[in-house]
Order: structure tokens, then C-alpha cells, then sequence
């Protein structure tokens, strides 16, 4: 039986975007969907549009986005 595991710590997978759908972004920035929505709408959020309806979202470029509009610093 040949498995292949892939480890965390696989230089390859450190360099791929974390991508996750709408409603785990709002949960994740304490939001609801429909502001995730007005975002993407008034384009202050990047998106990846899959399809009509499925939108997917890049942890670190909304956060980057988010930090840039209401300038935030990272400490």
C-alpha cells in the first residue's frame, strides 16, 4: 500500500495561498457574509471568482486589503 503523507513543513506548500470561502472569511473577521458581500461589490476585498456563485478569498491579501483601508500597522 503505497500513501503519500505530505508534511507541513514541505517548502513547497509554504509559498501557496490559504484559500477559503465566504463564510469562514466572516467568521474568521468576526463579519457577517453579506459585509464580505459589500466588500467584494465595492471591490475593497480581492476574490477569486471559481464560478457564479462560489467566490474563494486569500487569507493574507484580504488581510493586506483590510490593513491598507483602515491603516492598520503591524506591530
Amino acid at each position: 500500500m503505497n500513501t503519500a503523507i505530505h508534511s507541513t513543513n514541505d517548502p513547497a506548500t509554504k509559498n501557496e495561498p490559504i484559500l477559503i470561502k465566504k463564510k469562514e472569511l466572516a467568521k474568521r473577521l468576526s463579519v457577517s457574509p453579506h459585509t464580505i458581500d459589500a466588500w467584494v461589490q465595492r471591490r475593497e476585498i480581492p476574490c477569486i471568482k471559481v464560478t457564479p456563485r462560489l467566490y474563494l478569498y486569500e487569507v493574507e491579501a484580504v488581510m493586506e486589503a483590510i490593513r491598507k483601508k483602515y491603516e492598520i500597522n503591524a506591530a
